[in-house]
């Protein structure tokens, strides 16, 4: 194997490069650079080729949907970065590709994919939620923090002093324990008051973990992200009418991460801040997923209207 020091983001460039020398459309060469500069080079450009795994592009793949990146635009991503590995592997700087196998399950329903909570039902959550999660549902509401970045938390980076949560590591869908995707995603999340005290109460009276988690298991381990969201998640749904047309949930665990993002713009935060607190690697990802909820049509009424008066008074 040779040139083991390889990143991923080495292969981009290596395959961009290729892309232009082959001569492609000006309009493709743009969206493989945006693929490149907005999604992969921000979550996994610093990984080690020889050292990437299936689990790897499997959780890049579930981060860019749990971010509300399109199911459309993942699927395009996604082919771009089997095409890199492919580009690597060629080169000589990895086995395999391990990106092959990883699919993108069609839906059967085609519901809608970023589907935001209501207030009322954000409350509803709050006021129905199981003792066994319920701080861990108010942490999901409050501070938008991906359900891997909930599963990996540990009671050392609760700052109950300062009010903070530290966002250092994450739980992967095999339980295994690990840094944040991206440097983005290495962030400290201000506690609202009713976090504090529920993390506090939840502390004393909480299952022990010998690894420190604040949401083990039963038995103190990582917690299986299917086990919560068949067991908690979508019985508490459908027992509070929290359902689409056909009776299954309304949304998936990500969208409690949709709602903290509306009621931090509903706030009049700016999109720089919105960006940190939700560990997106970029404000373009921030303003793709988001940007419609900071319009305010009333207010754009007010701001041509006095364009024209300003303009007729000149």
């Amino acid at each position: 194997m040779k040139n083991t020091d390889k990143t991923v983001r080495d292969a981009c460039e290596a395959w961009l490069k290729t892309a232009v020398r082959n001569g492609l459309e000006a309009s493709t060469l743009k969206a493989y650079r945006s693929h490149v500069n907005i999604h992969i080079e921000p979550r996994i450009g610093d990984l080690l080729l020889t050292e990437l795994a299936r689990s790897d592009v499997r959780d890049f793949m579930d981060e860019l949907l749990d971010d509300g990146v399109s199911k459309a635009l993942t699927r395009k991503i996604m082919v771009s970065l089997r095409s890199i590995l492919s580009e690597a592997v060629e080169r000589e700087w990895m086995q395999a590709n391990v990106g092959l196998e990883v699919k993108m399950k069609r839906s059967s329903r085609g519901r809608e994919e970023r589907i935001i909570p209501t207030k009322e039902e954000i409350l509803t959550i709050i006021d129905k939620a199981p003792e066994s999660h319920r701080a861990l549902l108010i942490t999901a509401l409050f501070t938008g923090m991906r359900i891997s970045e909930l599963r990996g938390l540990t009671w050392k980076n609760v700052d109950f002093g300062r009010g903070l949560i530290l966002v250092r590591q994450r739980a992967d869908d095999h339980g295994k324990l690990g840094a944040p995707k991206s440097r983005a995603g290495v962030r400290d999340i201000p506690m609202a008051p009713l976090v504090k005290n529920a993390l506090a109460t939840w502390k004393e009276g909480g299952p022990k973990s010998d690894i420190d988690l604040v949401f083990p298991n039963s038995v103190g381990k990582v917690q299986s992200y299917s086990n919560f969201y068949n067991r908690i998640f979508k019985p508490m749904l459908i027992e509070n009418g929290i359902v689409d047309a056909e009776g299954e949930p309304k949304f998936a665990v990500h969208s409690l991460r949709h709602a903290a993002a509306s009621l931090f713009i509903e706030q009049g935060w700016n999109p720089k801040k919105i960006q940190t607190l939700l560990g997106h690697a970029t404000i373009n990802m921030t303003m793709d997923t988001y940007g419609h909820l900071f319009e305010n049509p009333e207010e754009d009424l007010t701001m041509f209207a006095k364009l024209e008066s300003d303009l007729m008074v000149a």
